[in-house]
């Protein structure tokens, strides 16, 4: 593809986003930020919600890992619907009974400002390293095929994506990212579906070819069962279960959203409706990986070095410039969707949880302030990617990534606490309870096979993690019954 036409299609791309921030940040005001007026249309929610579950990185290897790991994923990906059950049956009813921007609002009431602050700190650095690891791993990508060509170098191409981001975010907040993400789900799925049309006519099948060859493919066994590996089914599916629970229901950044529904009936129609895109989709994903190999193996290509490699290997140099602007959307979609709406999220948990500033009656100075911590919390994100640059190991990322995964861990201690026990904690007591999990959860990932004998931890570390830290505050908790914390 020449980089010329990728330089046109990407500016394009961002005017079209700044095109929609102007036609939907210039009636808004503080609550068209935080909640979008609480007037946000359910199936738009649901729709925008893929592609900021979908990172970029999830976009590029989940079709790729499809070769060592076949459709084991996909065991993750069944417990994450009932996830969503959960959090449309339990999660949302109590944000929306005690009307809440920030959820972890709920946490100061349950237990106290330190508890509340402590969940904050954890979803912000969760947030914002993860993202920035992600951010990181895609502008390579583009930093390869456009940004090289023209020699502009790392720290300005990803300076300019992120300018953009905080320019398009900056007035209208959760009201524009709701139709920004919408439209960037619709290039993300377009992207895949092109992909598989365009692999399956090149390899001349039919729709029943297509099916029938999948089906068939060794790469597309679902359920493992050896009990040591990480991808034994139960640990895959009731760990996936509590990633879902706890990284969308107990997750500001996807929360924000929904809270935006008119309504909780709405609001639990749009989390079951995502919950089954969001299998269709990652369906899609985990197919056109066997694609890839078949396209592969059929040209006679090498075989790149890396499974993460495969898609943009055939989608840009494979099979012409309609499928590589296709595919270069959906990496756009995936990763910006999952990192604007960073800003918003950041800046909401930190001015209601941090600074304890309510978002009723925001007056000249306040807004002031909301708008330099949307600033700082770009800044943030743009030093962070460039930090990941400057070591430029993946072993750093990869790091990263785990130690943002297992700080929810204790965010599914803290509301499990909170909802199924009466008991009342001590305020102080939550935050050497979170970081003593978390803690071992790390250890227990690094040495298990060597302690137990082969055995490795996958998802069910999630599960472990958040059980010790409830454990943890049960035994902090003070004797005297608190009243029933869903009423």
């Amino acid at each position: 593809m020449a980089p010329g036409l990728l330089v046109l299609f990407i500016c394009s791309y961002f005017f079209l986003l700044l095109l929609i921030s102007y036609l939907t940040g210039r009636k808004a005001d503080a609550q068209s930020y935080f909640i979008g007026n609480r007037n946000s249309v359910w199936y738009l929610v649901a729709i925008g919600m893929i592609s900021d579950s979908l990172s970029g990185v999830t976009f590029i290897s989940v079709p790729g890992k499809v070769g060592t790991g076949a459709f084991a994923y996909l065991q993750t990906v069944l417990g994450y619907a009932f996830g969503y059950v959960v959090i449309g049956m339990v999660l949302l009813p109590l944000y929306y009974s005690r009307h809440l921007t920030s959820i972890y609002t709920y946490l100061q009431q349950r237990f106290g400002p330190l508890t509340q602050k402590m969940g904050a700190v954890f979803f912000i650095l969760s947030r914002l390293t993860g993202s920035a690891a992600r951010l990181f791993v895609v502008t390579g990508v583009l930093q390869l095929f456009m940004f090289d060509h023209y020699h502009v170098p790392f720290a300005l191409s990803v300076t300019i994506m992120i300018a953009l981001m905080l320019v398009y975010t900056y007035r209208g907040g959760i009201k524009t990212l709701v139709w920004t993400d919408t439209l960037q789900s619709v290039f993300l799925v377009a992207a895949v579906v092109i992909t598989i049309v365009m692999i399956t006519k090149d390899l001349g099948w039919d729709f029943g070819g297509l099916v029938s060859n999948i089906v068939r493919s060794e790469k597309a066994t679902v359920f493992f069962w050896d009990w040591k590996q990480p991808d034994f089914f139960p640990k895959e599916f009731f760990g996936g279960m509590m990633i879902a629970v706890t990284m969308t229901g107990l997750d500001q950044n996807m929360m924000q959203k929904n809270l935006s529904c008119r309504t909780l009936r709405e609001a639990k129609k749009n989390v079951y409706s995502f919950g089954v895109m969001q299998l269709v989709v990652h369906i899609f994903l985990l197919s056109l990986g066997v694609l890839l190999y078949e396209f592969i193996r059929a040209h006679g290509m090498q075989m790149p070095a890396g499974t993460d490699s495969i898609f943009p290997l055939v989608a840009l140099n494979g099979l012409g410039t309609f499928a590589a602007v296709a595919f270069v959307a959906g990496l756009l979609g995936a990763t910006f969707s999952s990192a604007d709406s960073v800003l918003t999220t950041l800046t909401t948990s930190f001015y209601i949880d941090i600074l304890g500033y309510s978002t009723e009656d925001m007056d000249g100075r306040k807004k002031r302030l909301r708008q330099r911590i949307h600033i700082a919390c770009a800044v943030l994100l743009l030093l962070t990617v460039l930090l990941f640059k400057a070591f430029n190991q993946s072993a750093v990322i990869d790091t990263v990534l785990f130690l943002s995964t297992i700080t929810y861990g204790p965010m599914l201690g803290l509301f499990a606490f909170g909802i199924l026990s009466r008991r009342k904690a001590p305020d102080g007591a939550s935050i050497p309870v979170c970081i003593i999990a978390p803690l071992i959860c790390f250890i227990l990932k690094k040495y298990s096979a060597e302690w137990f004998g082969g055995y490795r931890f996958g998802n069910e570390l999630l599960i472990l993690n958040g059980a010790l830290t409830y454990a943890g505050l049960w035994l902090c908790a003070q004797s005297s019954i608190t009243r029933p914390s869903l009423r």
